[in-house]
C-alpha cells in the first residue's frame, strides 16, 4: 500500500469497518472485463478465516461469470466525508474502505443456504430468528465467498 500511514491491521477495526459498510462490491472476469455488482452481504469471521455471504437470482450475468470463474475481488467502505478546499487540488475526503480477494462458490446444500441467509439478515438488521420458506430457499442462489487476501485503509482529516 503507497500510504501506509492509512494502512490498518488490527483485525478488529477491519471488522468494524466491514460492520459500518451497507454494500459490498464484487468484481467479476468477464472475459478481461471486470464486471463489478454492488450487494448486500452477509459476514462472518472465525479467527483467520473471514467469509462473506451473498445472495442473488440463479441465472443471469453475475451467475454465469460465478460458475465461469471462481476468483473475485471485493471492496466495502463507509465514512466518506469531502473535505472542502479554496483550491481544486486542496480538496480531500475522508473515507474507510476494505478491499480483498477470494474465492466465490454458490452453495448448494439448503441448510448452510439457510445459515447463509440468516447471517445476511442479520449482518443488514442485527436482528437475528429469522425463518425462511423452503422454496424461496430453494429459488435463490447463495454465495459464499472464502476470503484469501485483505486490506484496510482509514483516511482521518481532522
Amino acid at each position: 500500500m503507497r500510504r501506509a500511514d492509512r494502512q490498518i491491521n488490527d483485525d478488529n477495526v477491519m471488522d468494524d469497518v466491514i460492520s459500518r459498510s451497507k454494500i459490498c462490491r464484487i468484481g467479476l472476469n468477464d472475459e478481461g472485463e471486470v464486471y463489478i455488482v454492488p450487494l448486500n452481504f452477509g459476514y462472518v469471521r472465525s479467527g483467520n478465516r473471514r467469509v462473506f455471504y451473498f445472495h442473488g437470482s440463479k441465472c443471469g450475468r453475475k451467475a454465469g461469470l460465478i460458475r465461469a470463474n471462481s476468483a473475485v475481488s471485493f471492496e466495502l467502505d463507509t465514512d466518506f466525508r469531502l473535505m472542502e478546499a479554496d483550491v481544486a487540488c486542496g480538496y480531500s475526503a475522508a473515507y474507510a474502505c476494505v478491499m480483498g480477494t477470494g474465492v466465490i462458490e454458490e452453495l448448494t446444500d439448503g441448510e448452510e443456504k439457510v445459515q447463509a441467509l440468516s447471517r445476511l439478515m442479520e449482518t443488514m438488521t442485527g436482528m437475528n430468528g429469522w425463518t425462511f420458506d423452503e422454496g424461496r430457499v430453494d429459488g435463490v442462489a447463495v454465495y459464499r465467498l472464502d476470503v484469501e487476501k485483505i486490506s484496510c485503509k482509514i483516511h482521518r482529516i481532522s
